[in-house]
């Protein structure tokens, strides 16, 4: 199929092509209105400026949503439903959904809680408004192009957008899925005779951050490729990007002697985590018997509850981390700040870079009588030693196993140099666990999983 083509203007080179669609919340205190736009006659009052919304991207402009929403351009969506007879499907108008509340909020929560057919139908609906001609099944819709008050009143420059956190983040849960990280970090603890623990290749290992720590990674402007964030111990202020403060805690006085005890300072080992995480989508999974209770997602259920992905950095304080760590894992090392990008992309803009894992497969097949048949042997232990895999049990068994084909690169720039310099480069498909699997495994108790939660990837180290 021929690329789609727009008629916005959309650099070569820009992230937010009208095949990306992403979804993030901005606002606009540079922006004093357009008095050639006319709301429409059942409109409520129009945001101010300065007022968080619901938005997208396009090459370089933000579009608000809520301007749109209360044009009614995004009235009357249509989504594929299965028949009665469950053999077609019939195209039916959406209902229960409110575009001029929806996108008037100043996070995507209420978005993010409906269905995925919903976050299906409004983008489609806005790819059809910037489509100059037909693409697919999707034809264009001219009522946005042919207005140009309304343009003036929707389209903002980025580097003229306030960015926020794009979620209220009720939970936040990091995992620990890549398997090349998961030997790294091993070897650094506990040394390569003990590098992977014996569970680690059984289920998703995670465990529980702090929310309230969740920053944006840009305040402001558009950073090209992704996020920037950085570190300070003054109290110099940026609003181009959010800074995290170096975190004090309990040192280890000797590394090679615990018993002599701690003393209290600034970490002096201060570290970052390329990370992608992803935010819950949909209903809550409450159980049958009551909303105090949860039910356990199956893969497919799983699949249909990620509304889209972020990058993030998980900041690590590497010195508390090791004083800190046993027996319960990280503390005070990682409650003082993760920062996510903005912008959320969603599944469908991933799908056309599906690919295998870098571990292909997940062991081998089950056995009647319940039993496991392991692999081919691989080294897991980091020491050289041949360890057979094990295959997943059925509840994570995905028939569709994967990830996406995404570079991922980070760059260093000391606050002394004006230049930046690319010091690692590792890729998503980098992921033993996939992110359906992380979110199976985190419901399986029946932990309810709502609208806004985060779930982190871990730190996604290739194989160099």
């Amino acid at each position: 199929m021929t690329a789609a083509k727009s008629w916005v203007d959309v650099p070569s080179d820009s992230d937010f092509s009208i095949d990306n669609i992403p979804f993030g919340v901005c606002s606009f205190p540079k922006y004093n209105g357009d008095a050639s736009y006319v709301p429409a006659p059942c409109s409520n009052s129009l945001l101010a400026p300065f007022t968080p919304r619901c938005c997208t991207a396009i090459g370089k402009y933000a579009v608000d949503l809520h301007i749109l929403a209360d044009a009614g351009l995004l009235d009357n969506l249509i989504v594929a439903e299965s028949e009665s007879n469950g053999a077609s499907m019939a195209e039916v108008v959406v209902a229960n959904f409110h575009p001029r509340i929806v996108f008037s909020q100043s996070s995507l929560n209420d978005f993010m809680a409906h269905e995925k057919n919903i976050w299906i139908a409004v983008r489609n609906r806005l790819i059809s408004l910037f489509l100059s001609e037909s693409h697919g099944d999707i034809s264009p819709d001219t009522r946005l192009q042919n207005n140009a008050p309304l343009q003036k009143q929707a389209f903002h420059p980025l580097v003229d957008t306030l960015y926020h956190l794009p979620a209220t983040i009720g939970d936040y849960t990091d995992f620990y899925s890549s398997r090349e990280h998961a030997t790294n970090v091993g070897i650094m603890f506990r040394g390569k005779d003990n590098a992977l623990q014996p569970n680690w290749l059984h289920m998703p290992i995670g465990y529980h951050g702090r929310s309230s720590s969740v920053y944006p990674s840009v305040a402001n402007g558009v950073m090209k490729g992704g996020s920037k964030e950085g570190t300070r111990d003054d109290d110099s202020d940026d609003e181009t990007m959010s800074f995290v403060r170096r975190p004090c805690g309990q040192l280890q006085i000797d590394p090679l002697d615990p018993m002599k005890g701690s003393t209290y300072g600034p970490c002096k080992l201060m570290d970052f985590e390329l990370e992608v995480a992803f935010f819950v989508g949909g209903a809550t999974n409450h159980d049958d018997e009551g909303e105090h209770s949860g039910k356990p997602l199956t893969l497919s259920q799983a699949k249909d509850r990620i509304f889209g992905y972020v990058l993030m950095n998980d900041w690590s304080a590497r010195d508390i981390q090791k004083w800190e760590y046993v027996p319960l894992g990280p503390f005070t090392s990682k409650n003082y700040a993760t920062t996510i990008s903005t912008w959320v992309v969603t599944p469908m803009a991933l799908e056309p870079f599906r690919c295998e894992t870098s571990a292909g497969k997940q062991g081998g097949t089950n056995r009647s009588g319940g039993g496991t048949e392991l692999s081919e042997g691989v080294d897991v232990s980091g020491g050289g030693e041949r360890v057979k895999d094990p295959t997943p049990l059925e509840y994570l068994r995905d028939p569709n196993y994967g990830s996406y084909d995404v570079s991922l690169t980070v760059s260093l720039q000391p606050k002394a140099v004006s230049q930046t310099t690319q010091i690692c480069q590792s890729n998503l498909k980098h992921m033993y666990w996939s992110s359906v699997q992380q979110l199976v495994h985190h419901s399986v108790t029946g932990c309810p999983m709502k609208a806004g939660d985060l779930l982190g990837s871990g730190t996604i180290s290739g194989k160099e």
